[in-house]
């Protein structure tokens, strides 16, 4: 994610429990006991993002928004394994009515408490079972709040919706299982009236229209953590071609001129993705683009998985292929390798920002030493209270994750030297691509690697605030 003068849009929810079951034991002596699963993924910064007990494969969206009512309808179907012997199990869903349930063609039961979901089948799904939950729910679908980190999801606009959000948006438009660690590929059939656009994550089908409505289907099959999945309903134009052998789409909202400097800026997106490959190896998604949205109350642009969206602040002063680069970084460093816990989001922020510094080298605006060295003499050493590695949940997204994220990057390219730095690069995207990884799995491998002990010098950039030598 980048933002525009630190501002950015994204929420917390407050998930209450939501486990009021009784533990379901077979009558068989030598059966599992059967037990709810967690509200919650146990993350150390939102403990109740998430949920407990199965893992998604997939998600299958059929859903219908009407802009002149504002109420989204239809259904979720969820493909999850059990990772435990489960009783009952949680999703997160924010002010949305559900109003049937079925688990593997069986009704279930449900309830509903604040932003959690909780279904209860008819038996106990065993642990490493498959299983088919079917959700058909609806309402009128809202941002969520939070006075530290801003709003996120849902946000109704003039002429559609906008859904996007970090570090979660999902829950306000479809039941889900809110949290990076869980990640699962996704499909969306969304049917609007006719004339409006949706853009969404991966590859589209051909839309079709009847009687008045449109519906558009997009399906990311690559597994994709909840919060970078999006929709953009409304007017835009779109621009589709093939590049690198895989569909490139673009949209720009009508409202923003045609020859402007957002449509100049993402037009450049794969004459960028493909030198970003050079240095982070092979794009790894099926589809690439870009949106552009004309909403004020967008102000950041998001990694949204395979098509980044971006705020129109960005290009108020002119062309700005920066952001580009940034966002397009994190389809290698956040997307395809994402988080496994929120502590470690300067994976994703401090290797983008160390993209944006290749990037205008690349373009000769200056070299990647020159701006770690604008960034580091002008850094608020004394002011900046978070770390790096640790900066807490309400400074998931301050300097330290950001700035010195990206210092500490090149400071790592320096100290290990540039071949071992690029082969870590690739290594590191190579190895845990379409998975999670953790800042110790990071240290681990540049060890490897490099052959050196690397434990003081990520002490020094990561876990310490004090000023670290220049490399």
């Amino acid at each position: 994610m980048r933002r525009v003068a630190m501002v950015l849009a994204v929420a917390l929810v407050t998930a209450g429990c939501s486990d009021d079951s009784e533990p379901v034991t077979s009558p068989s002596s030598a059966a599992p006991v059967f037990t709810a699963g967690a509200d919650g993924a146990g993350d150390p910064y939102f403990p109740k993002y998430g949920n407990g007990g199965y893992d998604v494969a997939a998600y299958d969206l059929k859903l219908r928004f009407d802009p002149k009512t504002d109420q989204l309808s239809g259904t979720a179907t969820i493909t999850a394994t059990a990772t435990q012997d489960l009783s009952s199990f949680n999703l997160d869903l924010s002010k949305l009515a559900v109003s049937a349930v079925t688990v593997d063609g069986e009704k279930a039961a449900s309830t509903a408490s604040g932003a959690e979901l909780t279904v209860k089948p008819s038996g106990g799904i065993a642990r490493g079972r498959e299983f088919t939950t079917v959700i058909r729910y609806g309402g009128q679908p809202s941002r969520l709040a939070n006075s530290a980190l801003g709003d996120g999801g849902w946000l109704e606009t003039p002429t559609g919706a906008i859904a996007l959000g970090q570090p979660e948006s999902a829950s306000t438009w479809y039941p889900v299982n809110d949290h990076p660690s869980d990640k699962a590929t996704w499909r969306l059939e969304m049917t609007v009236p006719a004339g409006l656009e949706v853009l969404s994550n991966g590859v589209q089908s051909p839309a079709r229209t009847d009687g008045g409505w449109s519906t558009w289907t997009w399906s990311e099959s690559s597994p994709m953590a909840s919060y970078l999945s999006y929709v953009v309903i409304g007017q835009y134009r779109i621009a589709a071609s093939t590049h690198g052998g895989k569909p490139m789409i673009t949209a720009i909202a009508d409202s923003l001129p045609a020859d402007g400097p957002a449509a100049k800026s993402i037009a450049r997106t794969g004459e960028i993705t493909d030198f970003l490959a050079t240095k982070f190896g092979p794009y790894p998604f099926d589809a690439n683009g870009g949106v552009v949205v004309d909403e004020q109350r967008i102000g950041y642009a998001l990694e949204t998985q395979s098509r980044p969206v971006y705020g129109p602040a960005f290009f108020a002063a002119g062309d700005n292929e920066t952001v580009v680069a940034h966002e397009l970084a994190h389809q290698w460093f956040g997307d395809s390798v994402a988080l496994d816990r929120w502590q470690d989001i300067w994976l994703n922020e401090g290797f983008a920002t160390y993209a944006e510094w290749l990037w205008d080298e690349h373009e000769k605006v200056q070299t990647v030493e020159q701006s770690f060295d604008d960034v580091y003499d002008n850094y608020g050493w004394d002011q900046t209270p978070e770390t790096t590695g640790d900066p807490g949940a309400a400074r998931i997204f301050g300097d330290a994750v950001y700035q010195r994220g990206g210092m500490t990057v090149y400071a790592l390219r320096k100290t290990i030297g540039d071949a071992a730095f690029d082969k870590l690069l690739v290594a590191w995207t190579t190895q845990h691509r379409d998975g999670n990884a953790t800042t110790e799995d990071l240290i681990a491998l540049a060890e490897q690697i490099s052959g050196k002990q690397l434990d003081d010098f990520f002490r020094a950039w990561i876990y310490e605030k004090a000023k670290p030598p220049k490399p």
